[in-house]
C-alpha cells in the first residue's frame, strides 16, 4: 500500500508500507524482567481539550491499557518530574549517592528503583551498586535495548507505542534467544529516538499518534491540545518507522488516518 508523504525536505515522497506484522498476545507476562509500560491517557474528543480540566476518555484510555496487558506488560503511569537536582545535586554521582544511601535506609520498603539517565554506562554502575534485591528500572527511552539485556527492569514510555515488539523481545530473553531479542527491538530504537527527540516533553504526542494509527484509540487528541506539539513532517516520519518496526497492524486504517491527517493540512492523496 502506498501513501504519499512529506520529508523532512519539504517534498512529498511516496511511501510503500510493509506487510502487517503477525505480533501474537503473550500467554503470560515475561519471566527474566519486569516490565512497565509507561501508558499514556486518552482526551475526550467532545470536550475541550485545551481546558485545565479536561475530561479523558476514559473507555479508551482503558482500551489502551488492555492492550498492553495483552502483551503481559505491566502499566504504570506517566509523569513529568522537574529531574534536574531531583536528587539534590546536578553532579550525577553525589545524586546516585544520595539515592543509595536512601536505598539502604529502607530497603526492606523499596522494591526498585526507576532511573532515566539517558547514559548506559552510568546506569549500569549505578545498578551494580544498588543493595541485593533492589531493582533498577530503566527509563531509558533510547538505550533500552542493551540495559534490559545486561540486567535492568523497565518502566518505559517507548513501550506504550511498542508493545508487541517488546512482549515479543522480552519472551525471547525469557528463553535465551539473545539473537531474536535483538532482532526485534533493534527496528524500534529509530522510532524511539525520533519519538524522544528534542524538545523531548513532546513525546507523549508520538506515543498517542501511534496509538491511533494503531487503533488502540479513535481519535488524536490530547489534554491541552498536545496533538499539535510535533510537526506535520516529524508525525510523517513517525509514521515510517512505526511501519519499520512493524507496529501498524491494519495497513488500511492507518493509511486512511494518514490522509485525514494529511487532508487537514491540505494535502490530498
Amino acid at each position: 500500500m502506498m501513501i504519499a508523504l512529506p520529508g523532512l525536505d519539504g517534498v512529498l515522497h511516496p511511501y510503500q508500507l510493509g506487510p502487517p506484522p503477525a505480533w501474537q498476545p503473550a500467554q503470560a507476562p515475561p519471566q527474566s524482567r519486569i516490565a512497565y509500560a509507561a501508558a499514556h491517557v486518552v482526551a475526550d474528543p467532545l470536550t475541550d481539550p485545551a481546558a485545565p480540566a479536561a475530561a479523558l476518555d476514559w473507555d479508551a484510555t482503558l482500551r489502551l491499557r488492555r492492550h498492553l496487558w495483552a502483551h503481559g506488560l505491566r502499566v504504570g503511569e506517566m509523569f513529568d518530574p522537574q529531574l534536574a537536582g531531583y536528587w539534590g545535586s546536578r553532579d550525577i554521582w553525589r545524586a546516585a549517592e544520595t539515592l543509595l544511601q536512601l536505598t539502604r535506609e529502607n530497603i526492606t520498603k523499596i522494591d526498585g528503583v526507576k532511573v532515566s539517565l539517558l547514559d548506559a554506562s552510568h546506569e549500569v554502575a549505578l545498578r551494580a551498586a544498588l543493595p541485593t534485591g533492589v531493582r533498577l528500572y530503566t527509563g531509558d527511552d533510547v538505550n533500552y535495548p542493551s540495559l534490559i539485556a545486561s540486567g535492568s527492569d523497565a518502566m518505559l514510555g517507548i513501550f506504550d507505542a511498542i508493545a508487541p515488539a517488546a512482549a515479543a523481545a522480552l519472551h525471547a530473553l525469557d528463553e535465551g534467544d539473545k539473537l531474536r531479542y535483538e532482532e526485534v527491538l533493534s527496528p524500534t530504537m529509530p522510532l524511539a529516538r525520533k519519538i524522544f527527540e528534542e524538545p523531548t516533553y513532546n513525546y507523549k504526542t508520538g506515543l498517542a499518534f501511534v496509538a491511533w494509527l494503531a487503533g488502540h484509540q479513535d481519535a488524536f487528541v490530547m489534554l491541552r491540545g498536545a496533538q499539535s506539539a510535533r510537526s506535520l513532517p516529524h508525525l510523517a516520519e513517525v509514521f515510517r518507522l512505526a511501519d519499520y518496526a512493524g507496529l501498524l497492524p491494519d495497513p488500511d486504517l492507518a493509511v486512511r488516518r494518514m490522509s485525514v491527517l494529511l487532508a487537514h493540512y491540505g494535502i490530498g492523496q
